[in-house]
């Protein structure tokens, strides 16, 4: 199931799946877009983490790949991610 990356909870963690064009808000654009989250790393397949959340519609920072990103609500929304469960040893 995908879901937006601004979906997750603090700790988290997920599989990106797709990258939504931001031309679905009414705007153009959408290679320059999906080129600039490749270029910070976030690509189909890479694992994200999220470890902080702000308050009041703020970023969201993600660890991917060893690195801390801080990613705005909207930027976050485009990001389709599948949840990673993982499973606690009793």
């Amino acid at each position: 199931m995908e879901i937006p990356l601004s979906a997750l909870k603090k700790g988290e963690s997920g599989i990106i799946t797709s990258i939504l064009s931001a031309s679905r808000r009414g705007r153009g654009g959408s290679w320059g877009f999906k080129k600039r989250l490749m270029d910070m790393g976030l690509t189909p397949g890479t694992e994200i983490t999220v470890t902080k959340i702000a308050p009041f519609g703020g970023p969201i920072e993600i660890c991917v790949r060893g690195s801390r990103l801080a990613l705005g609500r909207g930027m976050a929304e485009r990001i389709l991610v599948r949840i990673k469960r993982e499973w606690l040893r009793s």
